[in-house]
């Protein structure tokens, strides 16, 4: 069996990466081979090895696949802003040619369960009029959808959903991720959820402290994707 997903977000900063760890782990749980990608980020620091993106690393880390960082995060920018601002910035032109061929590299060394990792939501800006939508609608993958729960995720849920059908991509399973841990009606909201997304759920994660990838693990299953 292999499989490989594109996996983006409801917004920025609700945890794709905690929740990419987690289904890499699980996967390897389960005694898949694993390998990601985080095609692009911003935010990285200067190392003696060149920049480096923590989430990148993190997915790197439950990577099976003897992978280099490069290999992982083709394209790093050190401005914790947009990338494609940060792009501009230093005259790199950020767009899906740029970023498809190492991805596809990724995707061909057919690991059992491959991860894509995107920056911020659904429709982050690349050069021109592309956005990272338009790199996914170049993989064909399903798409797994990270829905950070905190007042305003069912509407932000619902509008990328329907942004992923409109494109053509198939919505493989989402995962709810608990990062307001002060939110309340959660429950009814998951059920909300659960209703209108077209696709399983893949788990809840409440809020974590300090979230290991064999702590997400635990409460994500794999089954609605490895049944495919």
């Amino acid at each position: 069996m292999r499989a490989a997903f594109f996996l983006t977000g409801t917004d920025t900063e609700i945890g794709k990466t905690t929740i990419a760890a987690g289904l890499l782990h699980a996967a390897r749980q389960a005694g898949l081979s694993t390998a990601a990608a985080k095609p692009v980020a911003s935010g990285c620091q200067l190392t003696a090895q060149g920049l480096r993106n923590d989430d990148a690393l993190a997915l790197l880390g439950e990577c099976t696949l003897a992978l280099r960082y490069e290999e992982v995060n083709p394209v790093a920018f050190a401005p914790p802003i947009a990338p494609h601002l940060a792009a501009r910035d230093i005259g790199v032109n950020l767009d899906v040619a740029s970023l498809l061929a190492p991805v596809q590299a990724i995707v061909a060394k057919q690991a059992d369960f491959t991860l894509v990792e995107g920056a911020g939501g659904w429709r982050v800006p690349l050069a021109g009029q592309q956005t990272l939508a338009d790199l996914a609608i170049a993989l064909k993958l399903p798409v797994i959808l990270v829905v950070g729960v905190r007042l305003g995720c069912i509407n932000h849920a619902l509008l990328s959903a329907e942004a992923i059908a409109r494109d053509g991509l198939h919505l493989a399973g989402w995962v709810a991720n608990l990062v307001d841990p002060h939110s309340s009606r959660v429950e009814d909201n998951l059920a909300t959820l659960g209703e209108r997304l077209p696709a399983l759920c893949l788990g809840f994660v409440p809020h974590l402290a300090s979230p290991s990838p064999a702590e997400v693990a635990g409460y994500l299953d794999l089954t609605p994707l490895l049944s495919r």
